[in-house]
Formats: C-alpha cells, structure tokens, sequence
C-alpha cells in the first residue's frame, strides 16, 4: 500500500455520497454492538483515521475463520477488504505466493511497525519443535513471533488460536496450544468459535480500525459486545427450559414442537457467544434453530467434553435441568395465579368504587 486513506477518502475515490458515507457509518456502529451515542465517534474516526494494515497469518487450523469470514453479510467481507482495511498478507485470501509474497510480509512489518493489526487463524504447534506446521521454510512459531513483535494488536480468530482447537484434543500429539503465551505482552483479543460468526469477525477488526485500541474484554479476553450472554440466555427456546419441556431424543414430539434440547447435551447454559442473536448466513439460522444442541465451540477445551449428547449435570455445571424446569414451571403457575387474584381483587374494588359514586349521585 502507496498510501494511507481514510474510509472516507476510500469512499470518495469510489464515487459514494456523503450520504452513503454516513450511512455505512451506522452500520458500522450497529455491527461493532455499539450505542447510537456512539456514532459521532464513529464517523469521527472514519473521516480522519488512515485505513488500519492488516496481517493475517494462519497456524495449524482448517481455514474455516477464512471461510466464514468471506461470508460476512452486513458489511459484506470484500467491502472490509476492499474498503475499510488494507489487507496486505493472507495466505488464503491473497493473489501473490511464494518467495516476493514472503518478502512484502517483511517489508509491511518494517515500514508499519508498531502500526499494523495482526489476525491470527489457527493454534500453535509446539511438539518436535514445531514441524508440524510450517510457513515459508519456518515453524509457525517463528512466523507468529516475528509478526506479533511489531503488532499494534492481535485478534486470535477461532478457538484454535484463542485455546489450541480441536488438534490440541487429547492426547494432543502435536502440542497445539493458543497464541497468547507467543506474543509477549502483546494485547490479544480472543474470537473464540468454531468458527466464529463472519459479522462477529468484522465487528472486533473495524472496532481495533476505527478506535486505535481493543474492546471491552472478559475474564477470557473475549470482546464484550460479543461474548456478553449466554446462548441460553438468548435462544427462543429458553421458554421451554423454563417451563421444564425438554426433547428426550432428538426425533421425538417435543424436538418436533421446538422443546428445550438440554437434555440433548446443549451447551448453552454455559456457552458465551452471540449465536442467538446474530444467527449465520446473514441471520438466517444457527444450530438449535435446525434441531442441533450448541457444543459450546467457543469455550476452551470444548473438544474434550464429548460425547456431546450427554447433558451438562454429569460436569456439575448448573444443576438438574428437570428440578430447574418444574422449579421454574411452579414459579411461573404460582406468579400467574397470585397475578389472576390481584387482578380480581382490583377489578372487585373498581366496580364498588363505581357503584358508590353513583349512589353518591343519585342522592345529589
């Protein structure tokens, strides 16, 4: 890249209006789970700040970060490529290979050190000292830390960057393991999911772009916008959770109704994540919505929690669904009942009420 523009020089250069300009603005703002107060901000930092360098670099992984990512629909993923980030290195996304694509990894390293966002896809290969996974002539190791060494900030995309992924399942025969402990003290955002959600993707990248710094993070390092509820505290069945309705196997006549599948083995009384509120494929759907319990793919260690069928009691997590259910659905009955009988009694006091103010006007 020549030269640094802002996304409001880059929407200039294609022609946009101002309106359309302001426009993408707020839809910015939406994606990064941002109040509309934030929105002046947001157009602030369009208009003035140069669009962020981007190093993407891939570990031992699937590329299915990639694949979702490029399925982004709000905004769209060549718009973020083409138009809100300077993309220079992606071994997925990028036309060049080779020995010169290895060089222009070094030379946007040196011309934009301490400058440039680096997003890391995959887990780190650590056994016999890291052949398991090699790029350009170099264990991933070595790519990792060369490339951390002048990052501004990095994004570990997908839980095998965040915690090692499935290939760090028992017995682990390649010693995978997340990046954080390869980057020195290096702030690490975590986009845990597998994969994580595309607009999810786009949201924690825009807001590093547009603000300079992280977003508020969790315990786990995860953005808070995001990982802030629970699935279960989202998903449409939770009312049968509540009212202790749950699928004993998946094609009986409660899994056909749309009942509770924690008793399925679903994960999302303890999974954080924005599946339920954002959905896939541009808010089409997400797994409990086909008939699937959540595996909680963005906790760490997930992949060692299998069978995935066997329900969330046997880890002692949050108790008996069927106690928690009736408990609930006798909570509810008695709310409902106490809320009939006040009602009775204030429609009783209404009607004496009336009837004494037209005695009392009768006698006038």
């Amino acid at each position: 890249m020549k030269q640094r523009e802002s996304l409001w020089e880059a929407y200039l250069k294609r022609g946009f209006s101002r309106r359309n300009f302001l426009k993408g603005c707020v839809a910015l703002t939406s994606l990064m789970g941002l109040g509309t107060d934030m929105l002046t901000k947001v157009v602030e930092a369009a208009e003035t700040k140069p669009l962020p360098v981007v190093i993407w670099i891939h570990g031992h992984e699937c590329t299915g970060c990639d694949e979702s990512f490029i399925r982004s629909g709000a905004p769209l993923a060549s718009d973020v490529v083409l138009t809100n980030i300077a993309l220079e290195y992606d071994h997925l996304l990028s036309a060049a290979c080779g020995a010169p694509f290895e060089a222009h990894l070094d030379e946007t390293i040196q011309k934009y050190n301490g400058q440039y966002i680096l997003a890391v896809e995959g887990a780190v290969s650590t056994k016999d000292n890291g052949i398991y996974c090699m790029s350009g002539g170099h264990t991933f190791t070595h790519l990792l830390q060369k490339a951390a060494a002048g990052a501004a900030a990095i994004i570990a995309y997908g839980t095998c960057a965040a915690y090692g992924g499935i290939q760090a399942a028992k017995p682990n025969p390649t010693g995978s393991a997340g990046i954080k402990m390869f980057v020195g003290g290096k702030p690490v955002v975590n986009v845990p999911g597998c994969p994580p959600i595309p607009e999810v993707m786009t949201g924690v990248v825009m807001h590093v772009a547009l603000f300079g710094n992280v977003p508020p993070l969790d315990g786990q390092g995860r953005p808070k916008q995001f990982y802030g509820n629970r699935i279960h505290d989202t998903c449409y069945r939770r009312p049968f959770f509540d009212a202790g309705m749950f699928a004993e196997t998946f094609d009986d006549e409660g899994a056909k109704a749309g009942w509770c599948l924690y008793k399925l083995g679903c994960r999302g009384p303890e999974t954080y994540n924005s599946c339920g509120n954002l959905r896939w494929w541009q808010g089409m759907s997400y797994p409990i919505q086909s008939g699937a319990p959540c595996i909680g793919c963005s906790n760490a260690n997930f992949w060692d929690e299998a069978p995935f069928t066997d329900r969330l009691p046997k880890y002692d997590k949050i108790g008996d669904a069927d106690k928690i259910g009736v408990g609930l659905a006798a909570a509810t009955a008695v709310g409902v009942a106490g809320h009939a009988v006040a009602s009775i009694i204030q429609r009783n006091q209404r009607d004496n009420l009336l009837e004494n103010e037209n005695g009392h006007g009768g006698e006038h």
